[in-house]
């Protein structure tokens, strides 16, 4: 858009320098280009109008772009700051045609603040925005080509042998692309991780703290978690081998095992192949739930597991003295977590001694008459095997939506009440989708053939004293998934883990 009126119009200017190996302008560059565009299109440009990213910001993502939102922060002011929007190439604005076009609609409808590429001039009209359009997808496209390519040469390194990343706890670089050495000091922290989970079975919490008592760190110089040591735990560089495209770039999910790639390194192991599998063997076995509670911290050995009927929130175990002077053990009642929070209107107290009878007596029947209620699980709640791909790949987008708005309102591009509007618009798309989509887990009462060897190894050791609440909580969590208290009834309705060829249902 070139002037025509002799009042100088302002303009602001946003520069961003690519990841990628592109043959690109440099900052100072692109804004001497920018310049001189200004001045012999007679725009006025204002020092605090120059909008800079860091060098090496992907164009892909707004939310990542810090010098971008304030620019469409400030672009939102009344009156408007300045006129129009100068950048070197649309791809400099977005690589993401939804963004590039959710954001020159913001600019262009709302705040009359039009977007100028100088080096791609657009004549006026409906065939110029459809100019450029076909531009902003060659620019997605691009770049999404450029992303497989660079993954097609890492998986082919990686397949070979070839380090492209850090290396774990234990280890150092000391030249780029050369096996990574052994740091000695290290290393035997991770011989003590594995030998605690092994020997001494330590559950992930207590090996953490464990190390943190002793004052150890990780790589990063931080406390060690129970993710940490998790991690530590299933990492096959400690026997000699690489792992690369475990985890998805920017969600960090856990890919399929099946996509990994695993393949002889160069460098030395730390751990025994013998330890390691052992490692992987329990690891396997346990029920590992995101983000749960160490069974250690526990009150009570049924802890973790026992729901309210009526909310669904957990019931919690409080004391409660027994006035007999003949009976010294601790007792304890439970109920519901938000009836003592005045959030659940159903007391759902019970005393530990009905409800242990209750839940050994329900692992006595499932040994004599095989019949069980389960629950067909499918790991986490971002991994849904069973759901099509399209309703996938749609609620991924909805998703990105979601935390765009978000953005958009915490940077103060919309207000409170266009944020509303937009999150409920997303919400009734995602109960429509949701209508469409199988449930992930379900729970079925049936005969099965033969009963999970678990409960025929575990169900035994309940009965004895001297094994500790915390063991017998992780014992039955493998076994367990939930346990409902039906407080109408006083039955409790418990849900167990069945395995199958792959996986735990």
């Amino acid at each position: 858009m070139i002037q025509t009126s002799d009042k100088k119009q302002i303009a602001a200017l946003y520069i961003r320098v690519s990841t990628d190996m592109q043959i690109d302008l440099s900052p100072d560059a692109q804004k001497r280009e920018l310049l001189n565009y200004a001045k012999e299109h007679h725009y006025m440009v204002k020092e605090e109008f120059i909008f800079m990213e860091e060098q090496g910001i992907s164009g892909k993502r707004a939310e990542k772009r810090p010098a971008f939102q304030n620019m469409i922060a400030l672009a939102k002011t009344k009156p408007k700051p300045f006129d129009v929007v100068l950048v070197w190439k649309f791809s400099r604005f977005a690589r993401n045609q939804d963004e590039s076009t959710f954001y020159k609609g913001i600019l262009r409808k709302k705040c009359n603040i039009d977007v100028i590429s100088i080096s791609e001039p657009i004549v006026e009209g409906m065939f110029g925005r459809l100019i450029e359009l076909i531009i902003e997808w060659n620019d997605e496209y691009y770049s999404y080509n450029l992303a497989n390519e660079v993954t097609r040469g890492m998986t082919e390194r990686a397949m070979r042998g070839g380090y492209q990343a850090k290396p774990p706890l234990g280890y150092v670089m000391t030249e780029p692309g050369k096996a990574p050495s052994i740091v000695p000091a290290q290393a035997e922290i991770i011989k003590l991780i594995f030998y605690l989970y092994v020997h001494e079975q330590m559950s992930l919490f207590q090996i953490a703290q464990h190390l943190n008592q002793a004052g150890f760190k990780t790589n990063h110089n931080n406390s060690f978690e129970k993710r940490s040591i998790a991690y530590i735990i299933q990492n096959p560089t400690y026997i000699g081998k690489i792992r690369w495209n475990r985890t998805e770039n920017e969600t960090h999910r856990i890919k399929d095992e099946s996509e990994w790639i695993v393949a002889d390194g160069q460098h030395e192991a730390i751990i025994e192949p013998s330890l390691f599998y052992a490692a992987q063997e329990r690891y396997k076995k346990e029920c590992h739930t995101v983000n749960a509670r160490p069974s250690v911290t526990y009150k009570h050995w049924l802890s973790g597991l026992l729901k309210c009927s009526n909310c669904g929130r957990s019931l919690s175990a409080c004391s409660r003295i027994n006035k007999h002077p003949n009976l010294s053990k601790l007792h304890w009642n439970f109920q519901c977590y938000g009836y003592t929070k005045g959030k659940c209107l159903v007391s759902h107290s019970i005393s530990d001694t009905k409800l242990e009878h209750a839940v050994l007596q329900s692992l006595q029947t499932v040994l004599y008459n095989h019949i069980v209620n389960y629950c067909r699980s499918h790991g986490s709640k971002e991994f849904y095997p069973d759901r099509p791909l399209l309703l996938d790949t749609q609620l991924d987008k909805l998703r990105v939506r979601e935390q765009r708005i978000k953005d958009a309102y915490i940077h103060g591009i919309d207000s409170l009440e266009e944020y509303k509007r937009n999150k409920q618009l997303i919400l009734e798309e995602k109960e429509h989708l949701l209508t469409t989509i199988p449930s992930s887990e379900s729970s079925i009462q049936a005969t099965v053939d033969a009963v999970p060897a678990s409960i025929y190894l575990n169900h035994s050791f309940f009965y004895e004293e001297a094994l500790g609440f915390a063991k017998k909580n992780e014992l039955l969590k493998r076994m367990v998934r939930h346990i409902i208290f039906q407080k109408k009834t006083g039955s409790l309705e418990i849900y167990y883990y069945l395995p199958s060829k792959n996986n735990l249902l």
